[in-house]
């Protein structure tokens, strides 16, 4: 935990926060927000990962610290029977309060409350680097092995246990058609390269099953 508290505290003071408001309080505030045990996907490991893949492509975005900013808080709100964008508004709300309090610049703390929301439809607009890198960050997993990404998957499945089957094969498909119609999965040219291909084939072999999980419940032969 000391390196992510040291990483919260660089990338807050990167962003303007006053010296002496940018302690760990709220980095182990948004810890313990990131541990809640009804989290099996949305943790610390996927925080960890989205922060890994915006430092090791730093060079990629216009404000780098304002982009580790909005990784930070980018699910701090996850309840999985919120509906639609509720949990990306509530945690953009969260980060405007907690880093207003924190002594960032406005200006900026307004950039994290537009960052975040992107990560609700990952709709990034041409020129808009920022929200490139923090939206193929946050979905680099797509992009992992077959077996990493059937881990994902059945994280997310464990995220929504409260869904009967049905229910939630059809929500989850309805989420993989949305990716596997954007026009791109990853817009920095570097990840695209290398991460689009096997992300969409990942997504359309979960699409897949899911289809056939379907049809085989509802006719069972």
């Amino acid at each position: 935990m000391v390196d992510l508290l040291e990483r919260w505290r660089a990338a807050a003071l990167g962003a303007g926060a006053r010296p002496d408001a940018a302690s760990t309080g709220a980095g182990e505030q948004l810890l313990a927000r990131w541990r809640e045990p009804h989290r099996h996907y949305h943790t610390l490991a996927h925080l960890t990962a989205v922060l890994d893949v915006v430092d090791q492509h730093a060079e990629l975005a216009d404000r780098v610290d304002v982009v580790r900013l909005a990784a930070w808080w980018h699910d701090a709100v996850y309840d999985p029977r919120a509906a639609g964008d509720a949990n990306e508004r509530d945690s953009a709300a969260l980060a405007e309060d907690v880093l207003t309090g924190l002594g960032v610049p406005a200006p900026t703390v307004a950039e994290v409350h537009r960052l975040v929301l992107l990560t609700a439809g990952h709709e990034v607009a041409p020129g808009d680097a920022d929200g490139a890198l923090l939206c193929d960050a946050d979905l680099a997993v797509l992009a992992t092995s077959p077996a990493a990404y059937e881990r994902y998957a059945a994280a997310i499945r464990r995220e929504y246990d409260h869904v009967p089957e049905p229910a939630f094969r059809a929500g989850r498909a309805a989420v993989l058609r949305g990716l596997l119609a954007l026009p791109a999965l990853f817009r920095l040219p570097p990840l695209a390269s290398r991460w689009e291909g096997p992300a969409r084939d990942n997504v359309r072999r979960e699409l897949a099953a899911l289809t056939e999980s379907a049809t085989g419940a509802a006719d069972p032969g």
